[in-house]
């Protein structure tokens, strides 16, 4: 009969490959006052995240959680404005008035979603130009994107950035890691496998041994390599 593959195990939601949800320290998102100031009380570690969390104290006497700025410390006054001149580290402004050249993170796609792109550890965005009401930043990976010119970034980059220059050294400490996120490892190759693990397995070499891809509309216990794939092989 064979076994149930592993996207078949997970689908069923068992402790494995769920992430512990209830661990996490709450949702990271602006809220939707433009001008306000706020003071860091705590910096948390966050297992869900790769950078930690700092906890803030509103002028309202509400509480908000913020990806915590590289640089920043207990005590260190946060301003939600647009005011000429604020650009300063941890602050939250419209990303049409940060001049050019300045690292942004946690940037909102749409005004007043909270802030999507750019949330990583260590990773920032760079402000490249501005229109009339876009504005134009160049992401990480390379890639340049255009935005509304009223979305919402924090000024620097998010703490946390060194985490992997400290090596691992032995395969428990990665199972640890991943294991916080809800994620598998290691993750076995299908061709390593036996024939009754995985449609991929067995052989006298590891080579598949027929084709990978696979139709929307086959049986669960098949469905693995291409699934749908528009297209196979080389170009």
């Amino acid at each position: 009969m064979g076994k149930n593959l592993i996207q078949q195990r997970r689908g069923r939601r068992r402790g494995r490959y769920t992430a512990p949800s209830h661990r996490f320290k709450g949702e990271i998102k602006y809220n939707n006052s433009k001008e306000m100031k706020g003071v860091v009380e705590e910096i948390i570690h966050d297992p869900g995240r790769t950078s930690p969390v700092a906890k803030i104290r509103l002028e309202n006497n509400k509480k908000m959680l913020v990806l915590a700025t590289e640089g920043i410390e207990i005590g260190h006054e946060i301003k939600f404005t647009d005011a000429k001149g604020s650009a300063e580290i941890g602050n939250i402004l419209s990303i049409g008035t940060i001049p050019e050249g300045y690292p942004i993170y946690n940037i909102e796609i749409t005004p007043g979603d909270g802030g999507k792109l750019v949330r990583a550890g260590g990773s920032s965005a760079t402000v490249v130009s501005h229109t009339v009401n876009k504005t134009v930043i160049k992401l990480p990976s390379g890639q340049f994107k255009t935005l509304d010119s009223s979305c919402r970034a924090t000024i620097g980059m998010p703490a946390g950035g060194g985490r992997k220059d400290k090596p691992l050294l032995k395969a428990g400490k990665k199972y640890i890691a991943f294991k916080k996120r809800g994620k598998q490892y290691p993750i076995v190759r299908g061709v390593a496998m036996n024939p009754v693990s995985h449609p991929h397995g067995g052989g006298g070499h590891q080579h598949v041994g027929k084709p990978s891809s696979i139709s929307r509309g086959a049986p669960p216990g098949k469905k693995v390599g291409n699934v749908a794939a528009k297209r196979s092989g080389r170009r």
